[in-house]
């Protein structure tokens, strides 16, 4: 189980607990409350009725009188009132009314008339002086039939004179436990989804930062090219950069350490032709061979000076994680301003150049590195063209990929050595001199496809001669204002 999943566990563990804390709690306080509140309004109102009733219980009339009439003529109302919902038809109360000693001498429902209440907790603790109320079952194994009594004392000219007692059926307000415990759950309800989708979308948020870092070490691991992940928190951002830093560092002794020897290995060669060279002109020579080694001398170091400027160039472009430039590169003005720099070379071999390039297409990236690759493919197949051949050059978009393709008429590669052409170092003996080349322009090519998105490749075509192919990320838009002077380098 991953690490989002058991944060969201323990997440949802946490608050699916607090919620039931919180719901079970008010739950169980909704029934209370309302009891509460229910009884304090029955207090006001004994009170009330208990002042009303006294001169009637003065005169000996109670059950006879104005009190009486008043009583019957209310419980006879139909209120119709709608309570939050809840509709209310009748009057559900009761009273009755003792005299000092607690003997019943009214009776709403002329039931008890005559009877002993005094052992009643509400009638006997108001005859001591204290508050009385008590919460009875007419079927003793029901509850819903709990009947609330809250007793208040009825005095006559300042003496105690009898109690009366008002009673309400707790199912007349069962109604509103009950709706106000359901919307305690569905507000509960409706809490907890809430609060499960802010934690889904937390751990979706983390999932996806700790994917991106993942996929980035990944990528060093595999050594591609790859940005480092923003976003997803300060921390995030902290030890992405911190993998970035650690990789840098890392890989930048091993790059050193290899293109000390790649170095070393390549430039062995023309040095040795250098220093043999010059031990030779040491002695007396005749001119044609003094001129011979003075210019073996001039080609080496030029070759030197070659691998040295290409091993620069292809060790920035292979420490760069994105292209330095964020423009639209106009694909078909790149490759006629290539063929026109290569013009020279092309000439001295009679070699012919056919573009077909006439869909406008924008590749976003280094104008730069793209002809520069773009010029080492060409280069390719000047050197392996035939005289008076024609290169054929292609530019066509498939979906969001555009592709340029360079056929040149010659031999091809061996099929030994399709797999290594794009290799450091690796290069095949050119057929017009024989002799082989610096072996780091390919490498550059697909160091620049990949920066860009994409991918160089090489194969030999059907009907003879190579084909090399670089594929690009199309659709961009924008402008490079540095672009026409860089593609004038």
């Amino acid at each position: 189980m991953n690490v989002s999943i058991r944060l969201f566990f323990g997440y949802f563990l946490v608050v699916g607990l607090a919620a039931w804390f919180v719901l079970n709690i008010f739950t169980h306080e909704t029934e209370p409350g309302i009891r509460q509140a229910t009884e304090e309004t029955l207090v006001d109102s004994a009170h009330v009725l208990a002042e009303i009733a006294a001169p009637e219980l003065a005169a000996k009339r109670i059950e006879r009188g104005p009190f009486a009439d008043a009583v019957r003529a209310a419980i006879r109302r139909s209120p119709q009132a709608d309570i939050s919902g809840v509709h209310k038809e009748s009057i559900d109360f009761r009273i009755y009314v003792t005299d000092a000693q607690g003997i019943v001498v009214y009776d709403s429902r002329h039931a008890a008339l005559g009877e002993d209440f005094s052992p009643w907790r509400d009638i006997a603790r108001v005859l001591r002086g204290e508050y009385g109320a008590r919460s009875t079952r007419e079927d003793p194994y029901d509850p819903s039939t709990s009947v609330m009594h809250v007793a208040a004392p009825i005095f006559w000219q300042g003496e105690l004179i009898g109690v009366l007692s008002l009673a309400k059926p707790i199912s007349s307000v069962t109604p509103y436990i009950q709706r106000a415990s359901e919307r305690v759950k569905r507000t509960g309800l409706w809490l907890l989804a809430a609060t499960t989708a802010i934690g889904l979308f937390f751990t979706g948020w983390l999932t996806w930062s700790i994917q991106r870092l993942r996929n980035y070490a990944r990528a060093v691991a595999d050594g591609d090219k790859a940005e480092v992940p923003s976003g997803g928190g300060s921390q995030f951002s902290e030890l992405a950069h911190a993998l970035a830093q650690m990789r840098e560092k890392l890989e930048g002794k091993q790059y050193v350490e290899k293109y000390v020897q790649n170095l070393a290995h390549e430039m062995k060669s023309p040095l040795s032709a250098i220093i043999g060279a010059a031990e030779i002109l040491e002695n007396e020579l005749p001119a044609a061979d003094r001129q011979h080694f003075t210019a073996s001398i001039g080609e080496q170091a030029q070759r030197l000076q070659t691998i040295i400027e290409r091993m620069l160039l292809l060790a920035r472009v292979e420490q760069l994680q994105a292209p330095e430039g964020n423009f639209a590169v106009d694909l078909p003005e790149m490759l006629k301003t290539a063929i026109a720099q290569r013009q020279p070379q092309l000439s001295a071999r009679g070699l012919n150049v056919a573009l077909h390039a006439d869909i406008a297409v924008n590749v976003r990236g280094d104008a730069f590195l793209l002809q520069q690759a773009v010029l080492n493919l060409l280069d390719n197949a000047i050197e392996f063209s035939p005289a008076a051949a024609t290169i054929e050059i292609d530019l066509h978009r498939e979906g969001e990929e555009a592709t340029i393709t360079l056929r040149d008429h010659g031999q091809g590669a061996p099929n030994y050595a399709l797999p290594q052409l794009f290799e450091r170092f690796y290069s095949l003996p050119r057929p017009a001199t024989g002799r082989k080349s610096t072996g780091l322009g390919l490498a550059f090519v697909r160091e620049v496809a990949r920066l860009h998105g994409g991918e160089a490749s090489f194969q030999n075509h059907p009907e003879g001669g190579g084909l090399a192919s670089l594929k690009l990320a199309a659709g961009f838009q924008g402008t490079d204002p540095g672009y026409p002077a860089r593609m004038a380098r």
